[in-house]
């Protein structure tokens, strides 16, 4: 059957070209909306907190941290400074590429009262956390995640997560996913610059 013979039955059928035209535009402006909304999901936490929208804040969950070296830090003890408590693992791609831009803001705020409270979700020893956190140079204080406290922040299940609180100890911005360093300093700048 010649190119021209089948081309006109499948007109006449129509399940030519013509036809699946609508659907594919269907489906593309379907994978559009999807792209879109992850995009939205994923950024828009981040630009209020940069610029402070939405911004009422709940006050933080009442936990004590296992730190790194041993030590339990409730994390009321934190109340005055502004916090980012940071849930991270070092298998995990994303919290070892937002690790530097971390350490950036802690390092430029620090001494202005913000700190950062990472939450290792790792299941190795706290010497191969530790020894992982000296070799990428991270400095701000590190805690081992228990199941107390991840539950306590609402069962985290996807790292990085990161709540912000501002100095009387309230959450006021949750992001799931890389923290960007622009908003993150632009956040905490305004954090510390709040009056009660």
């Amino acid at each position: 059957m010649s190119r021209m013979r089948r081309g006109k039955r499948a007109a006449r059928r129509g399940d030519g070209p013509a036809r699946r035209r609508p659907v594919m535009r269907v489906v593309e402006a379907l994978l559009w909306l999807v792209v879109v909304g992850l995009f939205a999901w994923r950024v828009t936490p981040q630009l209020q907190a940069a610029v402070g929208w939405h911004s009422g804040g709940t006050a933080a969950p009442p936990v004590t941290l296992d730190m790194l070296d041993g030590k339990a830090l409730p994390l009321h003890q934190l109340t005055g400074q502004v916090v980012l408590v940071n849930f991270w693992a070092t298998w995990c791609p994303p919290c070892r590429a937002e690790l530097p831009g971390l350490e950036s803001v802690y390092e430029s705020k620090h001494a202005d009262g913000f700190t950062i409270v990472g939450v290792s979700m790792d299941q190795i020893s706290r010497a191969q956390v530790a020894s992982f956190l000296q070799e990428h140079g991270i400095q701000y204080p590190i805690a081992m995640a228990t199941p107390d406290v991840v539950a306590a922040f609402g069962g985290v299940n996807s790292f990085p997560t990161s709540f912000l609180l501002d100095r009387q100890g309230r959450v006021r911005y949750t992001v799931h996913g890389m923290f960007a360093t622009p908003a993150l300093r632009a956040a905490v700048s305004r954090l510390l610059a709040e009056r009660s």
